[in-house]
Formats: structure tokens, C-alpha cells, sequence
């Protein structure tokens, strides 16, 4: 077996359970809602808009707004984001958590793959899954770019930035599901990790500080930059970092589970 072959397998799991499909399934029914209510808040305020010199358009509005709410100061909740901070955790409980409380993950190490080329492998699988969500959730604001001026560098800043968050939740995830007995327990820890990553700079921020370490720890930091359009290496790095120190340390709680059995 190779790395793709367990990319392969664990992709194929993702289709044919039924809990991959009624997430998607779900979270695009209220991302449509969300398109919906948004763009009728836009085409109310149209008029007002028009008569700003530099006022905001379709991309800032609408299209960028579906990707958070927290970030963007949507009167909305749930954009993809805040989405994938409840979903992932559901997406990513079983891809290792389930091979160890059903007794089969000693026959995942007899097939002679390291611990890193397996957990890649299971990554990769949820990272496809999440690109194919991401990429339906975002055909719902492109599907009126004939009839919407769009900022494309602007929208293409905010996409890259939220596939970077999703892919920290999916990291997350799997790492968390490495670590855990049972794919409850994995779930609710990384929700936690999660939550906490995300969020945890808003105690700095209700008190006036807007820099620091603590700030810079958050992950909605480095996300608003991104969903601003401003694209910094330092940002991009800390979403690599952040998926590189999950991936390690799932690796390492694979590793050590591998050389017991």
C-alpha cells in the first residue's frame, strides 16, 4: 500500500459514509440562505453605496462575507469559517480514532507504511474533501459574476485565506483523532483546540490590545489580513506552521502507537 492508496481509501470512506454528505449537505443549505439574506441586504443599500466615493461592492459585501462572520462583522451568522469550526471536528473524528477502537489500525501498520505516510495520507483525504466544499460554497457568489462587478484579486486573497483555515481545522482534526480512543472523545477535543486557536485573542482585543504574541497566536488574525485582500508571507507562514506542529505531533502519537503493536 502507498500514501496514495490510503489518500485513495480514506477519500472513499469520506463518500460513501452518510455523515460526509449530510455535513456538506447541510452546511450548503445555510450558506445559500446566507447568500440570499446577504445579497438582499446589498441590493437594499445599493443606492447609498453608489453615492460613496470608495464605498464597498458586491466582493466586500457579499462575496468575502460568506466566508465569516466574526471576522467581517457580518450581522450574519455562520460563514464557512465558523462552518468548519463545528463541521471539521464531525469530519475528521474517525479518520484514526475509529481504526483504534475497532481494532484495525494494527492491520493499517502491517501493510508496511510509516506512521507520517499514513496520517499524510488520511489528511490529504480530508484536505480534497474540504477543497470540493469549499470550492461549491464559493460557486454560490460566482454564479452572479456576469451581472456583479468583481474584485478578483480581492476574492481570490479570501479564498486562499479560508482553504489555509480549513485546512488548520483539518490538521487539527486528524491529530486529534490520532490522539483519541473513540471518535466522540476526538470530535469535542478538537472543537476545543479549535475554538480556543481561533478565538483566543478576543480577550486582548475587548481590553485595547491588538498586537502581541497573544494576538498573533490567534488564527482570525492571520484570517483578516487574508479576507482583507492583503496576502503577507507572514501570514501564509503561520497557517503552514500551524498544520506542520498538528501533522508532527499526530505523527508522533501514530509513531509510538506503531511501535507498540
Amino acid at each position: 500500500m502507498t500514501l496514495f492508496a490510503v489518500t485513495r481509501l480514506e477519500l472513499r470512506r469520506l463518500f460513501v459514509r452518510p455523515l460526509g454528505w449530510i455535513v456538506a449537505a447541510l452546511a450548503l443549505a445555510e450558506l445559500g440562505w446566507r447568500f440570499a439574506l446577504l445579497l438582499q441586504i446589498f441590493l437594499l443599500n445599493q443606492v447609498k453605496l453608489a453615492a460613496l466615493p470608495d464605498g464597498p461592492g458586491y466582493t466586500d459585501l457579499v462575496a468575502v462575507r460568506m466566508d465569516s462572520s466574526f471576522i467581517t462583522g457580518s450581522p450574519l451568522p455562520f460563514g464557512v469559517i465558523e462552518l468548519a469550526l463545528l463541521l471539521v471536528p464531525l469530519l475528521t473524528m474517525t479518520t484514526l480514532a475509529s481504526e483504534r477502537s475497532s481494532g484495525t489500525l494494527p492491520l493499517l501498520f502491517a501493510t508496511g507504511l510509516s506512521a507520517t505516510r499514513i496520517l499524510i495520507g488520511k489528511y490529504l483525504a480530508v484536505l480534497i474533501w474540504l477543497a470540493l466544499w469549499l470550492l461549491l460554497a464559493m460557486a454560490v457568489p460566482l454564479s452572479l459574476a456576469h451581472g456583479a462587478t468583481l474584485d478578483w484579486g480581492k476574492l481570490a486573497a479570501a479564498t486562499s485565506g479560508t482553504f489555509l483555515a480549513l485546512a488548520v481545522l483539518g490538521a487539527i482534526g486528524v491529530a486529534c483523532s490520532a490522539f483519541a480512543s473513540h471518535p466522540a472523545v476526538a470530535a469535542v477535543a478538537a472543537l476545543m483546540i479549535s475554538l480556543a486557536l481561533y478565538c483566543i485573542n478576543l480577550g486582548a482585543q475587548l481590553a485595547g490590545i491588538n498586537s502581541g504574541f497573544i494576538n498573533w497566536l490567534a488564527m482570525s488574525t492571520h484570517q483578516e489580513n487574508l479576507l482583507r485582500g492583503l496576502v503577507s508571507t507572514a501570514d501564509v507562514t503561520w497557517f503552514l506552521l500551524a498544520i506542520a506542529v498538528a501533522l508532527i505531533l499526530g505523527t508522533q502519537r501514530l509513531a509510538a502507537d506503531k511501535e507498540r503493536n
